[in-house]
């Protein structure tokens, strides 16, 4: 089909695109900027356009569109009045996960990290919301498999979409929770429809949540199963090595408790594929990360480092591991930079996000990233005051300093110590000293 992604440089819409390229579709895009992702395409040699026209619906046989995109878009309209089909992501997903034996992996947390791990460890096509520094990309396409190994998506209970043999829960801690109009009830009865559609359910039975689902599943208790953790660096990269029941020892990359448990799911859902325990052992230890999860930078004077989390439980447990990375290091000084994702996720876990930054020694609140949504004011000056922040309009990176901007004027700048930025706005590009 020739089908054309309104939004294509999306991390989530670029991997079906690409996936559905390498399918032998023909692949038109376009988004409001230019990217990385919007780079991949135009090299492809399909038709991209930066901005939305309607001059870009030329009679594709499909059209899909990302959740940002609204009704009244000029190239959603123009393909309604081509007659042309006009599915959401969420509504295109069948056609991708179709015919496939599909190893979805979803969670509020850890779910990328997960992804990418299990693609590291199995063979097939993936398709990660995130990029894995293993294969450099979002999405592998394995032409000698019929398994995919999926991230799924709970925000718009997409993850309902995704066909799954074996469903993945890393945790279900409650999360985008305006789509589900604040009804927790709601919210978990889709986690449970999610697990009930599989035959083969891999969970984190200590999850509040998931520790009461009663069907069958092959259940990880991270407190009793997963042991002798050890942090060490090579090459000033972190790994993880940990005891794992019965079997030995395993190493991933990264630090912490939380990555061990993603990896342990990982190897859980691969040993009961029929993967023999040994070759599982030796892929795990070519994961390399995962771009903007704790992904070092810089490592001279100055290390930095840029993070997705946007969410304090995610915020509060890389922090854990970057308190033991600046350790290893002998580093004093852990900076942290902070642009809160949305008004709604900063409202809705405010007394978290207080109390998440207390293993940082300094505090940098960057403005709200809103991500479309409606200014609301909040008084982050008087909630946060504990921590003495520092308050910055954005940063500006030049080489081994990260300079911080207030008024368009400098108000500070940081050359040692240990920085890591936190967000899933544009804060990624201005650490990268890309805008």
């Amino acid at each position: 089909m020739k089908i054309h992604f309104i939004g294509i440089g999306g991390i989530g819409m670029s991997a079906l695109a690409q996936y559905m390229h390498a399918l032998g579709h023909t692949i038109s895009g376009s988004d409001m900027k230019a990217s990385h992702h919007t780079e991949i395409f135009e090299h492809l040699g399909c038709a991209i356009n930066i901005g939305h026209d309607a001059k870009a619906i030329t009679g594709q046989d499909l059209v899909v569109y990302s959740a940002v995109v609204k009704p009244q878009n000029a190239e959603r309209q123009e393909a309604l009045a081509q007659r042309i089909r006009v599915l959401s992501r969420r509504e295109f997903l069948p056609y991708v996960v179709q015919n496939k034996e599909v190893y979805a992996v979803c969670g509020a947390h850890g779910k990328s990290t997960t992804t990418a791990i299990l693609a590291s460890i199995m063979a097939g096509s993936a398709l990660i919301g995130a990029q894995s520094k293993a294969f450099d990309s979002n999405m592998r396409f394995d032409a000698t498999s019929n398994r995919l190994l999926f991230e799924a998506d709970e925000s718009d209970a997409s993850f309902l979409q995704a066909n799954a043999h074996v469903a993945i829960v890393t945790n279900a801690e409650p999360e985008h929770m305006e789509y589900y109009e604040h009804d927790t009830a709601r919210f978990y009865d889709a986690y449970t429809q999610f697990l009930t559609q599989a035959p083969v359910r891999v969970i984190n039975a200590e999850d509040p949540f998931l520790a009461t689902f009663e069907g069958e599943a092959i259940r990880l208790y991270p407190s009793r199963d997963i042991t002798h953790l050890q942090y060490t660096l090579r090459d000033d990269e972190p790994y993880t090595r940990f005891d794992f029941k019965t079997w030995g020892s395993f190493e991933v990359w990264g630090f912490g408790a939380h990555i061990a448990l993603d990896a342990a799911l990982a190897v859980l859902a691969a040993y009961h594929s029929g993967m023999p325990l040994e070759e599982i052992r030796t892929n795990l230890r070519t994961y390399r990360g995962i771009k903007k999860r704790f992904d070092i930078l810089h490592k001279n004077a100055m290390v930095l480092i840029d993070d997705y989390g946007h969410h304090p439980t995610e915020i509060e447990a890389t922090l854990s591991s970057t308190k033991a990375y600046a350790q290893l290091k002998g580093i004093e000084e852990i900076i942290t930079i902070w642009q809160p994702h949305k008004y709604s996720r900063t409202l809705d876990n405010l007394e978290a996000f207080v109390r998440c930054f207390a293993q940082s020694t300094k505090l940098i609140i960057l403005p709200v990233w809103s991500a479309g949504e409606t200014h609301v004011a909040i008084d982050f000056a008087s909630l946060f005051g504990g921590y003495n922040p520092l308050f910055a309009d954005g940063i500006k990176r030049e080489k081994d300093t990260i300079i911080l901007l207030k008024d368009n004027k400098i108000i500070s700048t940081l050359q040692s110590g240990l920085v890591i930025g936190f967000g899933a706005g544009d804060i990624t590009y201005q650490l990268r000293g890309e805008v």
